[in-house]
């Protein structure tokens, strides 16, 4: 692994080899992970399917227990507030035929890049919560011990109740060209402006193109490498592919050094396209998504797109073992004669969220997601 001489402390290198130790990966059940949640939530449930329903007529129940009140539950109140969704369903308004505010592309007049007019996501009067959806959570809930964090993304945080949830493992799924480094560079810019340090680790980019790119949207990513608040590490996939657990075990330690509160992977999917045998891939990137999460500080992966969907990541491994995904992903007209790119949150664990899809642009100063468009 190579810093290019970025340090914490002057001209020692930042990442280390580590030994690998004799000790066996935990078991995946140690993990309390959405399978064993699901899990219980599928026992909860034929628990409370089994119970026979009791006569509302006034009158005691037969002695055979007999169900004649047609108990079934239909109230709905399952919390999707941060399940995964169907990959396949596109979420959003019906349809407004006829409008005039509507374009050639299906987008409704924008206003400008996370301006809100009072109904942000068509639909929520003036004072409703963002999204125009009625938020599963009370004041109480909101207030609990979970720090939560923005993104620093005009318009996409509005879509967040209350912010993504600290320490959360985040990733951002989209092809080539929708803007995934731009994403994880101004996730990055705005923990800086709260005095943040951070650490960029690419894998696909050099170093110097990193900061590059961040200076090119005015943020001045070099000065904060100088103030020693950011390190940005350029490593060869192959290379920690084949040193994973000893990586694994040094990043944690460099963090710790470091004092970071963010961290950025770029990209994750050329360390997955190192693996050929698909049961060698999963295994191998479970212990490292683990082991970030017990690095305990906000991760971002960025993952390209799988090309049967743009939903899914190419492998279809991440957007399972990160807490938060957005899927970033273009939007063609009928004709094909112009693109645009739209996002939408696919889940965020331990926070509601909004389930439309919105219409973004990279522009010189990053992405703007545009809360008054929808998209039909």
């Amino acid at each position: 692994m190579r810093s290019d001489g970025q340090s914490s402390s002057g001209g020692d290198s930042i990442v280390r080899t580590a030994d690998i130790g004799d000790g066996i990966p935990k078991s995946m059940t140690d993990n309390d992970d959405w399978f064993e949640r699901a899990l219980r939530e599928l026992e909860a449930e034929g628990e409370s399917s089994g119970r026979n329903a009791r006569r509302s007529d006034g009158n005691e129940s037969t002695d055979e227990g007999e169900d004649t009140g047609g108990g079934e539950d239909t109230g709905g109140g399952e919390d999707t507030g941060g399940d995964e969704m169907d990959p396949g369903v596109t979420p959003g308004p019906e349809p407004m035929h006829g409008s005039d505010d509507v374009d050639d592309f299906g987008f409704a007049d924008f206003g400008k890049p996370g301006e809100s007019t009072g109904d942000p996501f068509g639909g929520a009067a003036s004072g409703d919560a963002p999204g125009g959806f009625e938020p599963d959570l009370t004041e109480a809930e909101l207030d609990s011990d979970v720090e939560r964090i923005q993104l620093g993304i005009d318009g996409l945080d509005s879509m967040i109740l209350g912010g993504i949830p600290q320490r959360s493992l985040i990733s951002v799924i989209g092809s080539a060209g929708t803007g995934k480094t731009t994403f994880a560079l101004q996730f990055l810019e705005h923990g800086f402006k709260d005095g943040e340090r951070a650490i960029y680790l690419t894998l696909e980019e050099s170093r110097e193109a990193i900061l590059s790119t961040a200076e090119d949207k005015g943020w001045p990513f070099r000065e904060y490498v100088e103030d020693d608040r950011l390190a940005v590490v350029s490593m060869d996939p192959i290379e920690m592919a084949n040193s994973l657990s000893s990586i694994s075990s040094d990043l944690s330690r460099l963090v710790a050094d470091f004092g970071a509160d963010r961290l950025v992977l770029d990209s994750v999917s050329l360390l997955e396209m190192m693996y050929d045998h698909p049961s060698k891939r999963r295994s191998q990137v479970f212990e490292f998504t683990r082991s970030l999460k017990e690095v305990g500080v906000t991760t971002l992966l960025t993952s390209e797109a799988s090309e049967e969907s743009p939903y899914t990541s190419r492998y279809g491994i991440v957007e399972y073992l990160t807490d938060a995904v957005f899927v970033l992903r273009y939007v063609r007209t009928s004709n094909f004669q112009e693109t645009r790119m739209a996002v939408e949150i696919q889940k965020i664990r331990d926070a509601n969220h909004s389930r439309e899809t919105k219409p973004y642009e990279i522009t010189n100063e990053g992405i703007n997601v545009y809360q008054q468009a929808n998209l039909f």
